[in-house]
């Protein structure tokens, strides 16, 4: 007698409900029957669609990952749309799910689902923004820069010096090799801070370090006007490529400038390894708890 009014655990709640289903079929008539499984059916379908919401979301945060951390536009391209395309079908089974789940009348799956759309609409808000920035990669663009336009600028602006020395009075050559040394220094200088101002996210050591980049510019400036002015009234056409290499590296060291302050990839980065594994995993835990809650329908009595 007791162990009949002890507590009914989930299991053999579940099992009660099959022979339930199995009792209520074998006591309508042969036109009703039919209804019986059509509704384990749902229930079939329900677990599959859930079991299906739970691949694709983890094939839409694979593929948003991967466009973070893609080295080249092409590849972080081709993995956000891949992330794009895994959310769609998502969405798709899940509006099929939720109408299915409707059908059944189960309140406390509807509850998970709901929580579910919740927490993905949140997910999805901050995916959106890491995929936007992902593609951009604009500290990759001023990395290229850095390591393309912007040195053979510089190199050019160098080579462009190393003559010019001897194209001044004999007085004037000693002060000539400083100015040289000192514009060339300049130059090399900036170089080395652009590789921190691409790496940095404080907007208040980016403005620091532009402040020290434009410094040395007109350091460098100063010094191929000073240059010039030992030339006398016909500077050499050595001071003239010098020059025009200058005003490259500067036109080049602007634009990388504006692409690292952007930080693209830097700011999608720290929202995906900061803000979204908390998202993930809230959306995980609640299909998984809906997956556990369907398990539990429509349990078929055990032999």
């Amino acid at each position: 007698m007791c162990a009949l009014l002890a507590p009914i655990g989930t299991s053999r709640r579940a099992q009660l409900r099959g022979l339930a289903a199995v009792a209520l079929a074998l006591a309508l008539g042969p036109g009703c029957r039919a209804s019986i499984p059509s509704f384990l059916d749902q229930i079939r379908d329900a677990r599959q669609l859930t079991a299906g919401l739970r691949v694709r979301f983890k094939e839409a945060t694979d593929a948003a990952n991967l466009a973070v951390m893609a080295d080249s536009d092409e590849a972080s391209l081709k993995y956000a749309a891949d992330a794009a395309s895994a959310k769609r079908d998502l969405r798709t089974d899940a509006t099929n799910l939720k109408t299915l789940l409707h059908e059944l009348g189960y309140p406390k799956e509807l509850g998970f689902f709901a929580q579910f759309e919740t927490r993905f609409a949140e997910y999805d808000q901050v995916d959106r923004t890491v995929l936007e920035l992902a593609v951009e990669n604009t500290n990759l663009k001023a990395q290229r820069l850095s390591f393309g336009p912007v040195r053979d600028a510089a190199d050019a602006f160098r080579a462009s010096l190393e003559g010019a020395a001897a194209k001044v009075a004999t007085k004037d050559r000693c002060r000539a090799t400083e100015l040289i040394y000192q514009a060339v220094l300049a130059v090399r200088e900036i170089q080395v801070l652009q590789a921190p101002h691409i790496a940095e996210t404080d907007e208040l050591a980016m403005t620091r370090m532009e402040k020290d980049l434009a410094a040395l510019e007109a350091k460098a400036r100063s010094a191929l006007g000073e240059l010039r002015g030992l030339a006398g009234p016909s500077p050499s056409s050595s001071l003239e490529a010098a020059g025009a290499a200058l005003d490259r590296f500067s036109s080049a060291g602007a634009a990388l400038v504006k692409l690292s302050r952007r930080n693209s990839n830097v700011r999608s980065l720290d929202l995906a390894l900061r803000v979204k594994p908390r998202l993930t995993q809230a959306c995980d835990d609640s299909l998984k708890a809906l997956a556990d809650a369907l398990e539990g329908e429509g349990a078929p009595p055990a032999r």
